[in-house]
């Protein structure tokens, strides 16, 4: 059975911006930065959530459109999110860990410390590398969000073992 591929090829189509090979997406958030609503309620960042625990089985994944690097790339983000925490950290302690992360210095597609390079190309020019930056870090913080929202759904002393069940697997054999 393949791993799950983004259902947002036909976004490609509509002008949604793409610098290198990674698309970027229209995302509702509350976070400042480059990404404008989408059309619909369904985004790319419920996506990611959804396909997470299913796809962090697979070590290979089958790149059919620009939509899985984000969507690839917001998996390798969630893992470190899931690592980064603990059974015993509380909601406000994950906010604060979790803000942190994503407000972290990071390396871009094309960087020389970014892991998928070979997945991924990079911005041709400044322009689009600061673009590219500010929408990944918008990505990562409204990630990082919605994470915290389903992993203390239901107790906010302490996170779902369901969630953390998966700090032990890679998506791919890799991480950010």
């Amino acid at each position: 059975m393949p791993a799950f591929n983004s259902t947002f090829v036909n976004a490609e189509a509509a002008d949604s911006r793409v610098i290198g090979n990674l698309i970027l997406l229209p995302i509702h958030t509350k976070f400042r930065g480059p990404a404008y609503p989408p059309q619909q309620e369904y985004d790319i960042i419920e996506e990611t959530l959804d396909l997470f625990r299913a796809n962090s089985f697979f070590k290979n994944f089958e790149i059919k459109s620009n939509s899985d690097r984000l969507l690839i790339y917001g998996i390798l983000f969630v893992s470190d999110c899931l690592n980064k925490l603990s059974k015993t950290t509380n909601y406000k302690e994950a906010v604060r860990i979790l803000n942190n992360l994503a407000l972290d210095s990071f390396s871009l597609p094309g960087d020389v410390g970014f892991p998928l390079n070979a997945l991924y190309q990079g911005a041709s020019n400044k322009n689009e590398s600061d673009l590219l930056r500010s929408y990944l870090q918008q990505f990562r913080q409204e990630l990082a969000d919605r994470l915290l929202t389903r992993i203390y759904k239901d107790d906010e002393t302490s996170p779902s073992k369901h969630w953390l069940a998966f700090t032990k697997r890679r998506f791919m054999n890799k991480s950010l």
